[in-house]
């Protein structure tokens, strides 16, 4: 009988199957696997990753799971794992705890970790309350990348390749308006930054308010999977975009779209030079508003939201041409 304080167990019958098939597989090959006692399911993408709370060894964990190993997701990601935890391992800007892989069965653990997704976190304040976490995100970022970093010749090709391509993909017409002009902006910023000197780091690659945990003082980063070398301002832009989309009230003035007191608190955390804050990070968050191709299933309010913050954008791209801004 499962402990009274653990989980419920994974209810999704056919993902249960799919995860045990695994799990089981990979005891074959490594005897630790057996550990394994998966307890809640987070998230199973047919085919790709499952994502579900376990026990390991007595403790409280996170599986994540890919169903194509072979790609070496895994290896790479416990790999960078393992880089980060000897900066992030104490202190108040962490990460979650390595536990283990089994990287040829695509199994990474890490430790569970007590609190709230920020972005959670924030809805629970009062809107003039919220404006002060954002420094501490950034700060965390900052560390993320404080030991890789290095400037190096700046390309914007693919950038600007993949974000028209997802902007042809807009389903919405009003945002698909907007996107129009928030590209022409992005290629006439290009043309500054192409082959100009720009900073990159081993980044987080996906970091937005819900992979950062928050517990008092304490913020520990998860799901970092995609990290890899990329401009700093590409998660800079991750961040404020995907609060900025969904227009969460941070009690303050706009830039770009986006929170200013967030942007200014990127900005002080890496001492972005005004080339980084005037050319290098609006051009990311032009990418950032384009490659997230909204879904016809969301709620129209959420449409109206992103078409707001994508107006705003555009409009200040535009003023900051003109030196308005």
């Amino acid at each position: 009988m499962a402990r009274p304080d653990t989980p419920p167990p994974i209810p999704d019958f056919d993902s249960m199957m799919t995860i045990t098939r695994l799990i089981e597989a990979a005891r074959t090959t490594d005897p630790r696997v057996a550990a394994i006692e998966p307890r809640h399911l987070i998230r199973h993408v047919k085919g790709k990753r499952a994502v579900f709370h376990a026990e390991f060894e007595g403790q409280d964990a996170v599986v994540r799971l890919c169903m194509t190993p072979e790609d070496g997701s895994a290896a790479r990601e416990w790999d960078e794992m393992q880089r980060l935890w000897l900066y992030m391992c104490e202190g108040r800007m962490r990460i979650a705890r390595p536990l283990f892989a089994c990287p040829a069965h695509g199994i990474v653990v890490i430790a569970a970790v007590p609190g709230a997704p920020l972005l959670e976190h924030l809805y629970t304040l009062d809107p003039v309350d919220r404006a002060p976490c954002l420094p501490a995100a950034a700060d965390w970022l900052r560390q993320c990348t404080a030991m890789s970093e290095g400037w190096r010749v700046a390309s914007v090709k693919g950038w600007l390749r993949r974000a028209r391509a997802a902007s042809e993909k807009q389903v919405w017409d009003t945002l698909a308006r907007h996107e129009a002009g928030i590209l022409t902006e992005m290629e006439r910023l290009a043309e500054q930054i192409e082959n100009a000197q720009w900073r990159t780091a081993i980044s987080h690659g996906d970091f937005h308010p819900n992979n950062l945990i928050t517990k008092g003082k304490l913020l520990t980063g998860i799901d970092i999977g995609g990290s890899h070398r990329m401009p700093i301002y590409k998660d800079m832009a991750r961040f404020l975009m995907h609060l900025g989309r969904r227009r969460v009230d941070m009690g303050g003035p706009l830039v770009y779209g986006v929170n200013r007191a967030g942007f200014e608190a990127f900005c002080a955390a890496f001492r972005l030079e005004s080339a980084e804050r005037e050319v290098f990070l609006p051009f990311m968050l032009g990418f950032e508003a384009l490659i997230r191709v909204e879904s016809t299933a969301l709620p129209k309010s959420r449409i109206t939201r992103a078409e707001k913050a994508y107006g705003d954008l555009l409009a200040d791209l535009r003023n900051a041409k003109k030196g308005a801004l």
